[in-house]
């Protein structure tokens, strides 16, 4: 054993690769055996009959026409992709790392697919469980479909990195290569993410914006009246991109980090693993056991939920988060201590944790806590006032955040290198499961209001939907916040490899060489921007013919807002749908090519030997990187808080429902909608993207 002392007993057996080869891919199956067992519960619940079942089959019908729709614009891309691998990537692995591609696809869409499925499914039942049983009942079928998302996501990265390790680590020809056969599963995750995520975004804000202005502001009907046309497609954005979305963008951050720091463990070589105690291959496999036992804890965090669930719901799901990552937190001690490894690597993973708790508390209170009602305190002296506080809130609500990102970065590296920083994001990203099941929680709630609405269930139903939804757009703003923090540490433990295997110098007293990492730096920082305006373009343009749609029918057929006629909601699941496929073209475009570009036009046109494309694009994923996520936050938390202010005053505050107050506070809203739904979680999967498309290019540099 290539360990410097002889550890517990039985160590040296859990240590090899051969018991790697079935621990990991085990847990995953488990994993999904769970998560099959919790789905096929929710199934056999009443899903009442009726209206409500009927409201319910259209807004799955919807969700899987987009589904379908993004599957087939994403397989044109990853069989273009995955052949570009096959041709151009070194011969000692191309061929490998192109299978990893495309189980890395597969695995994603599998993952995003049973969530959606499973959210569409949970809606109406926890709907008829509001109207016939109570809050309790309720709670629990709604937690429930969000933690098979959770947990077939955890499931699905486990599965797929714990069985491509086992299989090539133990490959003589291979072996050598193994992270570069797992970037390859990384980057098909990213693809996937990249089309679920943004696209599911375009598609929920076009729905909703459209919806809304000429629902409530023009025919002066409810949020979630039958009678228009665009509630079943609004119904379905919240699954598309909440569910399906959210989904794909946490497992492209949760086997991206494991990836690089399996990445940085083979590269920083025998010496470094001898300082810790340890030899090069068990640094390699310490993320995926340590992303084993947080599934492990994850499955047990479900469980305080659903023990807890009969209390106060926010206290129920945040016992289970906090409890979750507690356990996850002694479990890294333990396996640092069980296979006799310095203390520090968990202190490193305790970093990352912590870090991620601490985010979550902050952009609650951001978007749930004492900023919202100031901003609907500046509602009524007019728009303009609550926009502008709006923008206050958002701005600052960066500042703590990133605060503390950069204590977690600078605690981890202390601990470990750039090793530590690997296990931070580990640490962030451990118990998935978990922090995935309460985030997607959330749609399903707030769809099961809109049915209850629909179905005409009464204030009494309702009342106890609009509980859970309260709860939801915390935990989804919570969610949101914790998933900009994850991929900016999975992202930057990506950067951190690709510098390692390119081995370029950035040196300081070098002017010669660090022109090349400062224009690259300032490429980098223009790309978030102009992602994020291709993002709301697409949003405006779509909401605009969503309008155009609605306002048709209401004037074609005036039976629409009498009741009398039913509304054709799928041409507006349909508009959504081409908008979201069609918009996505470019955002994809800029995630894979910007990395493809400067790296190999710089090294075109730069000095000879000077390394010219990796350092240039070594400055410009670090640009990226910081404004993306500086994007993020801002427009994540103000959008959140704009939204929570209208609930606010929707609940009776500032004047209320109806009054100038309220109208102001709607404006607010839809401006804060596209920011917190699409053009911010975009930046998570922008710089994950351009991160593993780099790391892949990485040996051509």
């Amino acid at each position: 054993m290539e360990r410097g002392d002889q550890g517990p007993p039985f160590s040296h057996i859990l240590n090899s690769n051969e018991m790697q080869a079935i621990i990991t891919p085990l847990f995953g199956v488990i994993g999904l055996v769970l998560a099959a067992i919790i789905f096929f519960d929710i199934k056999k619940q009443s899903a009442g009959g009726g209206k409500a079942e009927k409201i319910a089959e259209k807004i799955h019908h919807g969700a899987m026409v987009f589904m379908s729709r993004e599957f087939k614009l994403i397989a044109l891309f990853a069989i273009a992709l995955g052949l570009a691998l096959l041709l151009f990537q070194k011969e000692e692995y191309r061929g490998p790392q192109s299978i990893a591609f495309f189980m890395g696809c597969l695995a994603s869409s599998a993952a995003g697919y049973i969530g959606m499925k499973t959210a569409t499914l949970a809606n109406v039942r926890t709907c008829v469980a509001a109207n016939e049983t109570g809050p309790a009942r309720a709670l629990k079928i709604a937690f429930s479909g969000g933690a098979v998302m959770g947990l077939t996501v955890a499931a699905m990265g486990l599965l797929g990195l714990g069985t491509l390790f086992a299989f090539y680590s133990q490959s003589a020809a291979h072996k050598d290569y193994l992270p570069e056969i797992l970037e390859g599963f990384a980057m098909g995750a990213s693809l996937v993410a990249l089309f679920y995520r943004v696209g599911g975004g375009i598609f929920t804000k076009a729905a909703d914006v459209g919806t809304d202005l000429v629902g409530k502001v023009e025919a002066g009907i409810p949020e979630d009246d039958p009678r228009n046309p665009g509630v079943i497609a609004d119904n379905v954005g919240d699954n598309v991109g909440d569910v399906a979305g959210m989904g794909s963008d946490i497992f492209e951050s949760y086997c991206g980090a494991q990836i690089a720091t399996v990445a940085i463990a083979a590269s920083s070589g025998a010496a470094y693993a001898a300082q810790i105690g340890a030899s090069e291959s068990m640094l390699m496999q310490l993320p995926l056991i340590l992303t084993t036992v947080g599934i492990v804890c994850s499955v047990l965090g479900i469980l305080m939920v659903n023990i807890s669930a009969g209390k106060n719901p926010a206290l129920a799901l945040r016992i289970g988060t906090i409890g979750a990552a507690a356990l996850f937190i002694i479990a890294a001690f333990g396996v640092t201590s069980f296979f006799g490894l310095s203390a520090k690597l968990g202190v490193a993973v305790l970093c990352g944790s912590i870090g991620g708790v601490i985010i979550g508390l902050i952009t609650e209170h951001y978007t749930g806590g004492k900023p919202i009602r100031t901003i609907a305190s500046q509602g009524e002296t007019g728009v303009a006032t609550l926009v502008i506080c709006g923008l206050s809130v958002g701005l600052q609500s960066v500042v703590l955040p990133i605060l503390t990102i950069a204590a977690t970065l600078y605690g981890s590296y202390e601990c470990a290198g750039l090793y530590g920083v690997g296990l931070a994001a580990i640490g962030m990203l451990g118990t998935v499961g978990i922090t995935m099941a309460i985030d997607a929680y959330g749609p399903i709630a707030d769809n099961a209001g809109g049915i209850a609405e629909m179905a005409e269930m009464g204030d009494e139903t309702r009342e106890i939907t609009d509980s859970l939804d309260v709860v939801g757009n915390t935990t989804a703003a919570i969610g949101k916040g914790f998933a900009i923090g994850a991929a900016g540490l999975a992202a930057l433990a990506l950067i951190t490899a690709f510098i390692q295997k390119t081995g370029i110098s950035l040196d300081l007293a070098s002017p010669d060489s660090l022109r090349y990492f400062f224009v690259g730096l300032l490429i980098g920082g223009a790309v978030p921007f102009f992602n994020g305006s291709l993002t709301m373009d697409a949003v405006g343009k779509a909401a605009g013919s969503m309008i155009e749609e609605i306002r048709r029918q209401f004037k074609a057929e005036p039976g629409i807002l009498k009741g009398t006629v039913e509304p054709d909601s799928n041409r507006c699941i349909d508009i959504a749908t081409k908008a979201a496929t069609k918009s996505m073209i470019g955002p994809a475009l800029l995630a894979v090519g910007t990395p493809i570009v400067v790296g190999f036009g710089f090294n075109f046109i730069g000095a000879e030997g000077a390394q010219a494309g990796a350092k240039t694009l070594a400055g410009c994923l670090i640009g990226a990187l910081l404004g993306c996520v500086l994007l993020a936050l801002f427009m994540s938390n103000a959008g959140g808080a704009w939204d929570n202010a209208k609930k606010y005053v929707e609940d009776g505050n500032n004047g209320g429902k109806g009054s100038d107050t309220h109208s102001a506070s709607v404006v607010g809203d839809t401006v804060g909608d596209p920011l917190k739904d699409t053009s911010g979680p975009s930046m998570n999967i922008l710089i994950n993207v351009m991160a593993i498309v780099s790391l892949v290019i990485a040996g051509l540099l």
